[in-house]
């Protein structure tokens, strides 16, 4: 597949196609989340400060609430935390679903070895040596950070003149192909050559010929499902 997108098939027959989420959009939203969590200590300590002892051993369990369960009773309410919304990403199963109850607290329970030693360095490492970009928790709880919607965007085809395929392709290299097509347009050039370099062997081109060859096939493909 292209990039950080992941495509998986419901019982249904339904494709859905996952668009990744690495860990420094990831670092930006737990950013976002971890100042709404400040105010909210502070505007919680402030009136209680005067309370006294009680007022300090109250403010303490509501701290530890809000530590563990904020991420828990957003992800389930609307499938996200409010610096995950605002990043646009969303927190679902790895076969596409909405996250269950029993998946957010164990991923979110798994933050305190995720941390370690200091500022999420296993989670970080974690993430980097998975291909879904999944910490510790994730990996647990099986569970995706995914863009939220932004698989759903189609794009047109270049508009370049077909060319016959030189071998059959299967539906699966078909839609690969089409992918490719789609999203070439959005792609620098290094990475739409590396892309394309992919299928020397079946094109016999590298560079930027490589590529116009491709979204020529993919354009062949695209009017032959048209028909």
């Amino acid at each position: 597949m292209l990039d950080t997108t992941r495509s998986y098939e419901t019982p249904e027959g339904i494709a859905l196609e996952l668009r990744i989420a690495g860990p420094v959009v990831r670092s930006c939203a737990w950013a976002i989340d971890m100042l709404i969590r400040a105010g909210l200590y502070l505007a919680i300590a402030i009136p209680f400060s005067f309370l006294g002892g009680l007022g300090f051993g109250v403010s303490l369990v509501v701290f530890f609430l809000i530590e563990w369960f904020y991420p828990v009773f957003f992800e389930l309410r609307q499938g996200a935390t409010p610096g995950k919304k605002a990043m646009g990403l969303e927190v679902i199963h790895d076969n596409g679903t909405p996250v269950s109850w029993s998946a957010s607290l164990i991923r979110n329970l798994l933050r305190a070895v995720d941390f370690l030693p200091f500022l999420y360095a296993t989670g970080l490492i974690s993430m980097l040596l998975s291909r879904n970009f999944q910490r510790l928790g994730d990996l647990a709880a099986g569970t995706l950070v995914v863009y939220r919607g932004e698989t759903a965007v189609r794009h047109e085809l270049p508009d370049v003149p077909p060319v016959h395929p030189p071998n059959h392709f299967g539906s699966e290299e078909a839609r690969t192909l089409l992918a490719f097509a789609e999203r070439a347009p959005l792609l620098t050039a290094a990475r739409r050559i590396e892309l394309a370099e992919i299928l020397t062997d079946l094109s016999g081109r590298r560079g930027e010929p490589a590529v116009s060859e491709l979204l020529a096939y993919a354009s062949w493909l695209a009017q032959g499902q048209a028909r």
